[in-house]
């Protein structure tokens, strides 16, 4: 297996999550709210032959507003452009926020194929249907200016809620999604989600495919929605998830956060306790000569 690390000054290390698939979006590059350290270790740790960018990568709708881009969104550039030079197949699905990049359909950019969509073919033969989701969106596609007002709120959200888990770490306390609980309260957030989810799930059906793989809402989700896989890989601004197929073909949800704190939880090398050496028998006495009358 390929050493992670070396001349890009990263720790050399071997890769702890091999997989045969990756699959992360909505990363959001270009604003305060993406996690692009924890984003980083993942791609540090991360061995796939196949890395699909499924949207939202560099968010060009906060960049025309304000320029933000610290060295840190650099380095998650350049580490992508690394893996895929190499020889990590690096696939770039474009999303709204990144819809500049759908311009550049079917170009590669050092070594980054640029596509409208893409079918995945996993190890046991399933096909999926890989797209951002964007264009199933009823806001994005009747009411873009809706949209932009929506992505302002977001931001604001998120800016406050980088303030309060502040506050919280300062007490000790574990990170809490004020966004993520808003959407989840609120029953029309819920409804969008689920109608999100199965207007997806049936344009994959009526395409022949066995599920989709998609981002854009921000919602980690595994899930069958009448006899199609759904599969939602998150994003990099709060749940800090990827979706990955294992080498015999299964997909699981990787939290980035928990599967961290699981490795640290774990001794890097195992520990084998030395041979302990079975007791030898003590000599048996030889029996007294009896006396003599």
């Amino acid at each position: 297996m390929p050493l992670v690390g070396g001349s890009d000054g990263d720790a050399i290390d071997r890769a702890p999550l091999r997989v045969r698939t990756a699959w992360i979006s909505d990363i959001h590059l270009g604003t305060p709210g993406c996690q692009a350290g924890p984003l980083l270790d993942f791609l540090k740790h991360l061995d796939c032959e196949t890395l699909y960018l499924v949207g939202d990568i560099i968010d060009g709708w906060q960049l025309r507003r304000q320029w933000y881009w610290p060295q840190a969104h650099n380095d998650v550039v350049q580490k992508l452009l690394r893996k895929a030079r190499k020889g990590t197949r690096v696939v770039f699905v474009p999303g709204n926020h990144d819809e500049f990049a759908r311009k550049y359909v079917e170009h590669n950019f050092g070594g980054v194929d640029v596509v409208e969509e893409a079918v995945h073919e996993t190890a046991d033969g399933r096909r999926l249907w890989v797209t951002h989701g964007d264009l199933f969106d009823g806001v994005i596609q009747c009411a873009r200016w809706l949209a932009h007002v929506g992505d302002s709120a977001y931001e604001f959200t998120l800016k406050v809620n980088r303030h309060l888990n502040s506050l919280r770490a300062r007490l000790g306390l574990p990170y809490w999604s004020l966004s993520r609980y808003l959407k989840f309260k609120v029953k029309r957030a819920v409804s969008y989600v689920s109608d999100f989810e199965t207007a997806v799930a049936r344009e994959a059906r009526q395409r022949g495919l066995h599920g989709v793989v998609c981002g854009h809402i921000h919602h980690a989700e595994m899930r069958t929605i009448d006899g199609v896989l759904y599969c939602n890989d998150g994003d990099w601004v709060e749940s800090l998830t990827a979706l990955v197929e294992h080498a015999d073909g299964r997909l699981e949800i990787v939290d980035w956060l928990a599967w961290r704190a699981r490795q640290q939880v774990q001794p890097a090398v195992p520990v084998v306790p030395a041979p302990v050496a079975a007791p030898t028998a003590a000599p048996v006495p030889a029996p007294l000569p009896m006396p003599v009358a």
